[in-house]
């Protein structure tokens, strides 16, 4: 069976799901469907929510099972949660100085600053 697309492979654009069929009785069901929100999930947002999922939710685990560290999982589950749809604001924010703490392209200090609000974030 071939993967769901939730995206066009030609021009990238929404898809719409026209048609199911049922494999054990063979009913289709014919109209226009749209897919959830996990349908736009990249195949490693999906497997780190697998991941994140079979760990109970606990980030610490999730770092030790992929090998990385708490703040690069905790950017990762940001960046899962951006892609759903579901974030605020100052999690974006909190994301990114995690994000450039984790790649040294900030240092602890001005980590510390920018959480503090004392600078403006940037992405």
């Amino acid at each position: 069976m071939n993967p769901f697309f939730s995206r066009c492979p030609v021009c990238n654009g929404e898809v719409i799901i026209t048609s199911y069929r049922c494999k054990n009785c063979n009913t289709k069901i014919e109209g226009n469907f749209v897919p959830n929100e996990f349908n736009n999930l990249s195949q490693e947002d999906l497997q780190f929510l697998r991941t994140y999922l079979k760990n109970r939710g606990n980030l610490t685990k999730v770092a030790e099972k992929l090998g990385v560290s708490y703040p690069t999982v905790h950017s990762y589950f940001s960046r899962v949660l951006r892609n759903l749809g579901y974030y605020s604001t100052e999690e974006t924010n909190y994301s990114i100085i995690l994000e450039k703490l984790e790649t040294n392209q900030i240092d602890f200090s001005t980590a510390i600053s920018l959480i503090k609000g004392e600078k403006e974030v940037r992405s």
